[in-house]
């Protein structure tokens, strides 16, 4: 092991600077034995880096290499295994835990106290030693067995340090001075005696010279001990002599603090006086302006706002300690709170008469507006009114009672205002209203009355017209709808949709401008969340009771102030949500259709309105009304779909393009017209889906129950159309229901022209569905000719029966029972006949391949080329 120790020192340590302390040879526990050498190490530079080092021999020779390199500083813990019993076991924790597998107890042993050492030497770092026997740690050995321990580190430490640069040049000197010195060392050895000895002859000789000189400076330390207490006899004959000048100073020094104090005092008694006089005094102007102050003019208005702040100002000074106990302080006082209370009083009364005198100006400006559907304008009230905002902040800090029994007394002068004009114009709006329809008067719009009194008229059910054009199916509409039997045009539904949008566009700035007054005015906070409450007390409001949040003096907290705002707003404008969801009704039993044009007016204005602010009274109100008008274009869709459901058609007609297909169609344009530039369209998107399922479930249910026309004819005559609106109306949510219209359209065309084809050759194409069987059962079909049933003269007999006379004749009957079974709306009789042209050609081609094939060199050939076939189409359908 020495020698490993010594090579791997050479070869591998010595290079990077280090010296190799201990050494251990292990392997990996649990794996293949694969052995290797874990080596303790230090830096012989300074600062000392102690590293635990991995080496291993190299695969492809006999030298070692340096395979990893773990720093000591890392290590957080060494477990031995087992303190009692020899185990070469151990494990290193560093990044993650190394497990090892010593060569033999001792080495191992050995390792973990070079370790230990190491770490009590140079970093003192918290190791983690377990199942390690406490005679390898050096803190259980006693203290002088802790020296040797010690002693012994330092040997092993140091057992090699290198000369420095100086000492080797201090060497190199030193032996060319003595050149005989390598060859006889005695001779050296001795000149070093010889010049050691001058040197402690000349040390001696030094101290005894040093002698005489301490001789001398004693001499001068005892002359200056002498100078040293003359000094103090003077001292003390000076100090004796300033005694009685001390005293006069003193004498002097205590008046001199005695004036300084009083001016001190002075100065402090003036300084309150000026403070009390500059904070707690009141012009003889503020005084007369808070007692007669005229509150009707702009002047007066200002002269008491700036009387007001300046009472606030003195009443709410801050009173230094003592200020408290003084009468002329309590006057003051008991002034200040005489004046706010007279003048609070004065202000309250003055404000509600001017909410009164306000309300009766505004009442009669009403007859103006009654014939026009126009709001009332309240800016110059408004206008009027914020001159007293200062005033009213003011009352609202002082005495917050009148403060909250003038908002009560303004919501309920303006909530009766705003009743008034508000019923009144949708007195107008409902009048105007009934002049859109000449069946008005069944709605219960008789006048300017306005008032519902009529009943919804009776639900009609859907029946399916024999002939007719598509105006007269589309003029159903109205009948799935829920509604009257009257059409009203798209001229009818524009003026309502005009009418509804000058109804939001009217109340949508007044609730603004109102709700931004009440802020300003009554100085409640702005925006924001106007939801929300705290810990509550219970205040009185218009004979409800409203939970209000209370600070300690009195006044609302920030949340109820936002909360205040709403209810304000709730109480002012009470009945626009009822009278809205009263015009809603009004315009579904005039049109249920008018459902799209106010979802969407109503979605646009609550858009703008959450934009602008989500949580204020605007965008709440209108949010409801959206909600019932959500709920109205969802029953109306519901009709419909429950309609379309209940259709019945006739045994005696045929069918055509169903009357709800018609109704889709029409509804989809109306629609995608109405929701052009609209922000939102999922309830349209969803009523879309809804209405084509239904659709396509309840055609496919009419061509079941369809006796007069074929099931193909009603499948693809009203799936061709769907496809057609769709394709034209370019429905982005509809776009897989279109390419499953298409794909219906084509499948039943296919299956109708087949099926029809089937009947012009009839023998002829069971001649060769039984020549096709015995070619499928097995037989050849060059052999097919010798079969009985089918040789060639069974095969010339069948086809003498269909020469291009009868060919003719039939296809001429085939396109007259086409004819009655397609209606003339779709337009799709010449598609057809083109299909079925297309589709004889096939079956003549694959007739002929047949008999190519299985009656080869016979000369059988049809009676009729596919010359004569087109001729005939095209002749018969020119014929008709």
């Amino acid at each position: 092991m020495t020698a490993i120790k010594h090579a791997l020192q050479r070869d591998i340590f010595t290079p990077n600077d280090e010296r190799l302390l201990s050494i251990v040879n292990v392997c990996k526990a649990g794996k293949k034995k694969r052995n290797c050498f874990l080596c303790a190490t230090v830096t012989t530079e300074r600062p000392v880096q102690v590293n635990v080092v991995k080496v291993k021999k190299s695969d492809k020779g006999d030298f070692y290499k340096r395979q990893i390199a773990w720093a000591l500083r890392d290590l957080t813990g060494v477990d031995a295994k087992d303190a009692i019993k020899e185990n070469p076991e151990f494990d290193l924790h560093f990044d993650k835990v190394y497990k090892w597998v010593a060569s033999s107890t001792a080495e191992k042993n050995t390792f973990i106290s070079c370790i230990w050492k190491l770490n009590q030497r140079y970093l003192r770092k918290k190791i983690d030693f377990d199942n390690v026997s406490s005679q390898l740690l050096e803190e259980s050995v006693p203290s002088g067995e802790n020296q040797s321990v010690t002693g012994g580190d330092e040997e092993v430490v140091d057992e090699y340090q290198e000369l420095n640069a100086r000492e080797e040049q201090d060497i190199e000197i030193m032996m060319e001075g003595c050149e005989y010195a390598i060859s006889n060392a005695e001779a050296f050895a001795e000149k070093l005696s010889r010049e050691l000895q001058v040197l402690d002859g000349a040390n001696i000789q030094s101290i005894m010279a040093s002698e005489k000189q301490v001789n001398i400076l004693m001499q001068l330390l005892d002359k200056a001990l002498k100078e040293v207490d003359q000094i103090e006899l003077k001292l003390s004959s000076y100090e004796e002599m300033l005694q009685s000048v001390k005293e006069q100073m003193d004498q002097i020094s205590e008046s001199n603090h005695l004036i300084q104090l009083s001016n001190t005092n002075n100065s402090k008694l003036l300084s309150e006086i000026e403070f009390l006089v500059n904070h707690m005094d009141l012009s003889k102007g503020h005084i007369k302006a808070l007692q007669d102050g005229d509150l009707s003019s702009s002047r007066g208005i200002e002269a008491c706002t700036n009387a007001s702040e300046a009472l606030l100002q003195c009443m709410n000074v801050a009173l230094r300690p003592g200020h408290d106990i003084l009468q002329c302080v309590k006057q003051q006082q008991q002034l200040f709170t005489d004046l706010c209370e007279q003048f609070a009083r004065r202000l309250a009364s003055h404000l509600n008469n001017v909410f009164v005198q306000q309300g009766h100006d505004q009442s009669s400006t009403l007859a103006q507006h009654s014939v026009e559907l126009t709001l009332p304008n309240h800016h110059p009230f408004h206008r009027d009114l914020l001159r007293y905002a200062k005033l009213m902040e003011w009352l609202k800090n002082t005495d917050y009672v009148k403060y909250d029994g003038l908002t009560k007394n303004y919501m309920d002068y303006l909530s009766r205002l705003y009743e008034r004009e508000i019923k009144d114009f949708f007195e107008v709006v409902r009048f105007k209203m009934s002049g859109i329809t000449k069946e008005g008067k069944k709605f219960g719009l008789h006048g300017s009355s306005g008032k519902l009194t009529g009943s919804t008229s009776s639900l009609n059910k859907l029946s399916v017209q024999s002939s007719g054009s598509r105006r007269s199916q589309s003029s159903s509409l109205l009948d799935m709808g829920n509604m009257s039997a009257s059409d009203l045009d798209v001229a009818d539904r524009t003026k309502f949709d005009k009418i509804f949008e000058q109804v939001l566009s009217e109340l949508e700035p007044l609730c603004l401008a109102e709700q931004d007054f009440i802020i300003k005015f009554f100085k409640l906070p702005q925006h924001q969340n106007l939801l929300g409450t705290t810990a509550v007390d219970t205040v009185e409001m218009d004979g409800g009771v409203s939970s209000r949040p209370l600070t300690p003096g009195g006044q609302l907290s920030i949340s109820s102030e936002k909360d205040m705002i709403r209810q304000m707003m709730t109480k002012i404008f009470r009945c626009i949500e009822v009278e809205l969801n009263n015009i809603i009704s009004v315009g579904d039993k005039m049109d249920n259709f008018n459902s799209l044009y106010m979802l969407v007016k109503m979605s646009h204005h609550v858009w703008t309105a959450e934009n602008a602010d989500p949580a204020s009274f605007l965008s709440t109100t209108l949010g409801n009304v959206l909600v019932t008008v959500k709920r109205s274009f969802d029953k109306f869709i519901g009709n419909q779909i429950r309609q379309m459901a209940e259709v019945k058609i006739s045994k005696k007609s045929k069918v055509g393009i169903l009357t709800f297909v018609s109704v889709f169609e029409e509804f989809a344009e109306l629609a995608e017209s109405i929701f052009r530039n609209a922000e939102r369209r999922g309830d349209l998107d969803k009523a879309y889906t809804k209405l084509i399922k239904a659709v396509f479930i309840n055609v496919e249910k009419v061509a079941s129950e369809s006796q007069k026309t074929p099931r193909d004819v009603v499948m693809m005559e009203n799936f061709h159309h769907i496809f057609a609106t769709l394709s034209r109306l370019k429905i982005s949510c509809l776009e897989n229901e279109k390419r499953d219209a298409k794909q219906k359209y084509g499948d039943h065309l296919q299956s109708y022209v087949i099926n029809s084809l089937g009947q012009p050759l009839e023998k002829l194409n069971h001649f060769f569905e039984g020549v096709e069987a015995r070619v499928a059962q097995g037989v050849r079909e060059d052999e097919v000719s010798y079969q009985l049933a089918f040789n060639k003269q069974e095969l010339r007999k069948v086809i003498k029966e269909y020469p291009g006379k009868e060919v003719k004749k039939g296809l001429d009957n085939l396109y007259k029972k086409v004819d009655k079974h397609l209606c003339e709306e779709e337009n799709l009789l010449q598609v057809v006949w083109h299909s079925m042209q297309d589709e004889f050609i096939r079956q003549y081609k694959h007739f002929e391949g047949l008999i190519a094939r299985c009656y080869p060199g016979s000369g059988v050939t049809m009676e009729f080329t596919i010359q004569d076939i087109l001729e005939y189409f095209s002749s018969i359908a020119q014929s008709h």
